[in-house]
């Protein structure tokens, strides 16, 4: 709004090139301005419809067209294309004439507004559908996965002793992202290692331990305002965030008022590539080192049995369909035959949980 307002009076002051009268590109301007307002609520209409589609047809923990700077970022666009047309017009006042640039940009910028209401629709109808929202869902996992389980993994000596914990001492808040660099640099300046006891997506209850300090002390207040934190789980750094939301979009389809298991089962496909991800992966806690070499920060991450546990347990509780129970044993064996050895006997054991239940049917 403010790059608009700033063309909105500084465009009408060019006194060179091409001018045109300027009673008609005023009325032009002010005609725009109020008619770009139907966009704005366009957008609004659009977020307000997704929203409430996304929250009763998959999950309400599903926001990512709500959180999408694509959605926000024409929006503020809309609104600067609008203060731009109304400022060009009030700084053109009564002047007999104004440069041809003022309606030329106008123009240009109201066809880049076009196309971007386009592509923010084309979003919109991505988001009500399953498959695009599956497929959004996973990349958005496998993205944080990649991040978290794929990097800093290294062998470290013994820590020393604990010398502080860091305590939550505030109403219940999601804990949504951890700012590494800073701790790191305050951990190398106090000579510390810093172990966080709850990674990204847990809940931060009064009370709840949320970090141990090692090798020597550290202000509580330093940790604590690293630490990122929100009413919601977000897909920032949150490993367990996708399986939930899969396994959320799987269970309301098994659900008797909509009872349907073809749902159920599409969802399996994502879960399962992303259990097999999981599952050949070296898991283990993220260890980030300062530019020595030393380990600044542990952060203990989700296990396998964590993973496996989120993605089946209440689906297989409630699946009672040949379609449900079938699909999800093919998608756990598909998941075994990646698996490494380590992570073979939990599956085995939900393997022969569902064959026993199949013979069953």
């Amino acid at each position: 709004m403010l790059v608009g307002l700033c063309a909105g009076l500084a465009v009408p002051m060019i006194s060179w090139g091409p001018r045109l009268p300027s009673a008609p590109v005023t009325h032009a301007l002010v005609t725009i301005g109020i008619g770009l307002l139907g966009a704005v609520t366009l957008i609004f209409s659009l977020l307000f419809l997704v929203v409430q589609w996304v929250m009763s047809t998959f999950t309400p923990r599903l926001m990512l067209f709500r959180d999408d700077p694509f959605v926000w970022r024409t929006f503020g666009f809309a609104l600067g294309l609008v203060v731009f047309c109304m400022a060009a017009a009030f700084a053109v006042g009564r002047s007999p004439e104004v440069s041809a640039a003022v309606p030329v940009l106008a123009m240009l910028e109201l066809l880049v507004l076009v196309a971007l209401l386009r592509a923010l629709q084309l979003r919109a109808f991505a988001a009500i559908q399953l498959a695009p929202a599956l497929g959004t869902i996973a990349d958005h996992g496998r993205t944080v996965l990649t991040t978290l389980y794929t990097e800093h993994r290294h062998d470290s000596p013994p820590l020393p002793p604990v010398r502080s914990t860091v305590v939550w001492r505030q109403p219940p808040v999601v804990l949504q992202r951890v700012e590494t660099a800073e701790l790191i640099v305050a951990a190398t300046a106090a000579n510390v290692t810093i172990v966080l006891r709850q990674n990204p997506g847990a809940t931060l209850h009064h009370g709840s331990h949320v970090a141990d300090v090692h090798g020597g002390e550290l202000a509580e207040a330093r940790v604590l305002g690293s630490l990122v934190v929100g009413a919601e789980r977000t897909f920032e750094q949150d490993p367990l965030l996708a399986f939930r939301l899969l396994a959320d979009i799987a269970l309301r389809a098994l659900s008797p008022a909509v009872n349907d298991p073809a749902t159920a089962v599409q969802a399996f496909d994502e879960l399962a590539d992303l259990l097999g991800w999981v599952a050949e992966a070296p898991l283990g806690p993220l260890r980030v080192t300062d530019d020595a070499g030393v380990d600044r920060l542990v952060v203990h991450l989700p296990g396998w049995e964590e993973f496996l546990r989120t993605s089946v347990d209440d689906i297989a509780f409630v699946a009672r369909s040949p379609m449900v129970v079938i699909g999800l044993r093919d998608s756990l064996r598909r998941v075994r035959d990646r698996a490494t050895p380590e992570h073979v006997e939990l599956l085995d054991r939900w393997l022969a949980r569902l064959d026993h239940q199949v013979t069953r049917l």
